[in-house]
């Protein structure tokens, strides 16, 4: 068989054909992806030493001054009746409900002038309250009571209390410490209208001595803002719904 070309017939008898080598690719891109690295970091070096040659901008104050709206008119403050904040950081007896007509105050031995200090109000021993430190660790502030005694014989203590409440929400907790330590005779109780987690309760039981006329009592647990308001009622019948209702609903609106 003739060779078909000159180069066939010059390879040697048993040589193999072999392919020809795949030629690398990628190195263009790397060169490429490389240049435009050095390119960025050119910038933002050139970029910092441009900005570093510049006098630093002042940046504005956060606190300005009050925009005063069209036709140079200033904003008028609220007057203290409707201020809250100034209401509340007044003096606290005046926020408390006035005992009705007919009715005999009752000066409880630990209220002096209806205020209540921390001593005291920590001395009282009931659960809510608590001991000396709970009640400085809870941020107590002031506290105030009022009591009077009506005419069927039913005995009304109300008091408020204040906190601080710059590290501990202390409020929130004191009313649900409230409701809590309530004893267990009491039923489910009903919810106090505007408010979140007040809650008013009837005593089902007498809770006075053996021998002793019956004493029944109702109370009442509520907050606004970082006042506390509780409500003790006492009577020789069963408080009605209506009567812990209305009184917690009477002292929530002057507070």
């Amino acid at each position: 068989m003739q060779p078909d070309s000159e180069e066939e017939a010059e390879r040697p008898a048993g040589a193999e054909e072999t392919a020809p080598r795949p030629r690398r690719r990628g190195r263009t891109a790397l060169l490429l992806g490389a240049a435009a690295a050095l390119g960025i970091v050119a910038g933002t070096c050139a970029g910092y030493l441009v900005q570093a040659d510049r006098e630093p901008t002042r940046l504005p104050s956060l606190s300005q001054p009050l925009l005063a709206p069209a036709g140079d008119e200033t904003p008028k403050r609220l007057p203290a009746a409707q201020d809250r904040k100034v209401r509340t950081n007044g003096d606290l007896r005046e926020l408390l409900l006035k005992k009705p007509r007919g009715a005999v105050d009752v000066e409880w031995p630990e209220g002096g002038g209806g205020w209540l200090d921390l001593p005291t109000f920590a001395g009282l021993a009931d659960q809510a309250s608590g001991d000396f430190a709970y009640q400085v660790e809870n941020e107590f502030r002031r506290a105030a009571t009022v009591a009077w005694r009506a005419g069927d014989g039913r005995t009304v203590e109300i008091r408020v209390t204040q906190f601080r409440q710059e590290e501990v929400l202390a409020a929130a907790d004191y009313v649900q410490e409230g409701a809590y330590w309530r004893p267990g005779e009491v039923d489910s109780g009903w919810p106090i209208p505007g408010t979140g987690d007040g809650r008013a309760y009837s005593h089902e039981q007498s809770r006075s001595e053996p021998g002793a006329s019956p004493r029944y009592m109702a109370e009442a647990h509520a907050r606004r803002g970082d006042l506390v308001l509780t409500i003790w009622v006492t009577g020789p019948e069963r408080i009605a719904k209506r009567t812990i209702l209305d009184l917690a609903e009477r002292q929530l609106e002057r507070l």
